[in-house]
């Protein structure tokens, strides 16, 4: 009697364990997530209290969806530890900002704005400028860059300067 109750008790364990492992395998790719890696990063003095960086990047799309853009936010993690927030530049400006500062070098991608639309599993490249009211020399010193993502139903991803998504 016993041997026939543990039986069954093990037989069900399989089958609800395979059934939680099926559920878990056709949702794989409804967790909207975007990974990625800063590629290059360039520094500028435009005077001598405030810098620019302009930050090259590299992200994948994760889900099996669209994930559009909400917004995007740039930080600099100083050398004392001290979140230090930029001020994004438009794609526009991004722009104008290379045929005037020449030591910027080429731009070699788009910006990431609002509306940017990276498809399921899609990898892309981007920019992002960012203008910080702190001299290059501080700017120079950091810690990391930190990229903050919304997308345009709540989901936020971030990637960091030297550390992979999260």
């Amino acid at each position: 009697m016993r041997l026939n109750v543990l039986r069954f008790v093990l037989i069900g364990a399989v089958l609800v364990a395979a059934i939680v492992a099926f559920v878990f395998h056709i949702q794989r790719g409804a967790h909207m997530q975007l990974t990625g890696t800063v590629q290059k990063v360039r520094t500028l003095a435009t005077d001598e209290n405030s810098s620019v960086a302009v930050i090259d990047f590299r992200l994948t799309n994760q889900a099996d969806y669209v994930w559009m853009v909400r917004s995007v936010e740039v930080y600099m993690t100083d050398a004392q530890g001290s979140a230090v927030p930029g001020l994004t530049v438009a794609d526009a400006d991004a722009a104008r900002l290379f045929e005037y500062f020449p030591l910027l070098g080429q731009k070699f991608n788009d910006s990431l704005t609002a509306r940017t639309k990276i498809g399921p599993r899609q990898t892309g490249d981007w920019m992002i400028a960012a203008r910080f009211d702190i001299p290059e020399a501080q700017l120079q010193s950091r810690t990391s860059f930190h990229i903050r993502i919304a997308e345009v139903d709540g989901a936020v991803s971030e990637i960091s300067e030297g550390a992979p998504a999260k």
